[in-house]
């Protein structure tokens, strides 16, 4: 640790990936925590995959690959919210066909791109090692447009959330912010696919949040212990992985899966000693 402190005093491509992380919590607790409570991480993956295509044909006409990302991650959210909303019975199918497409798309600009294709194992498994000023800019207005939409329709985007009939009987245009946040998840995934890359994106989206709820119920305390735990994640994951020369994304998300893994044990300890308790009041 001590050698990884002295290193990131000196290297500024250290102090540019501490801070791509410490952008990227802030996505990963805010819109993370929506995708675990709303149950939608299987309709984020295939988002997150689809972005392969966007980034392929980018790259592939020369123009900025997280630019066609963007692009392409909220066409497809946008897709997938119109299937999920009218093909119903065959939504998990139609989800998994768009993932399959969107990879198998981008893979093809890759593969014909002029020149060495040496981004393609950093679009599927990051390298925040590399992370440019340019990016880091990209990262903190993505934060910003994720943070203001949330605080702007907050309310909205709880009673999508926990009820969608409640919701539409209490007259909020349910379709539009249900659209609105497969968007914003979509905003997100661009922000982590520097960090960790496609592959591994919906881990670092969802286990943050994931572990917070075991232990609050408050749609708030989720998004600041998942953002908190996001960050802890990401700079730890950057710490451990620097001695030993690891991958660092890989690193992070094992560092969380673990914690969270751990988290599920004391969480359902903790659950069953409270059910003893309350089982020998009501008999006392």
């Amino acid at each position: 640790m001590a050698e990884f402190l002295t290193a990131l005093a000196t290297y500024g491509f250290l102090q540019s990936a501490l801070i791509a992380g410490l952008l990227a919590s802030v996505g990963c607790g805010v819109i993370g925590t929506f995708v675990v409570v709303k149950r939608i991480a299987f309709m984020a993956g295939g988002i997150a995959h689809s972005v392969l295509g966007g980034m392929g044909a980018a790259l592939y006409f020369g123009l900025d690959p997280f630019a066609g990302a963007l692009i392409a991650a909220i066409f497809s959210a946008l897709l997938i919210g119109a299937v999920r909303l009218s093909w119903k019975t065959q939504e998990d199918t139609l989800i998994g066909a768009l993932w399959a497409i969107g990879m198998a798309v981008g893979v093809l600009f890759i593969a014909k791109t002029p020149g060495y294709s040496s981004d393609l194992m950093s679009f599927l498994f990051g390298n925040i090692l590399l992370a440019p000023t340019r990016e880091l800019w990209w990262m903190a207005g993505l934060d910003l447009v994720l943070v203001v939409t949330v605080a702007l329709f907050y309310r909205q985007f709880l009673a999508v959330t926990f009820d969608e009939e409640f919701a539409r009987l209490r007259g909020v245009p349910v379709t539009f912010f249900y659209l609105l946040l497969l968007c914003l998840v979509a905003v997100t995934v661009v922000l982590l696919i520097q960090v960790v890359g496609l592959i591994l994106v919906i881990a670092l989206l969802t286990l943050p949040a994931a572990i917070a709820g075991h232990y609050v119920h408050s749609l708030g305390a989720m998004m600041l212990i998942a953002t908190g735990l996001g960050a802890l994640f990401t700079t730890l994951g950057l710490a451990l992985s620097f001695g030993p020369d690891l991958p660092t994304g890989p690193t992070m998300i094992l560092l969380a899966g673990c914690v969270y893994i751990l988290s599920a044990l004391v969480s359902r300890q903790l659950h069953r000693r409270r059910a003893w308790r309350q089982a020998a009041m009501v008999r006392g």
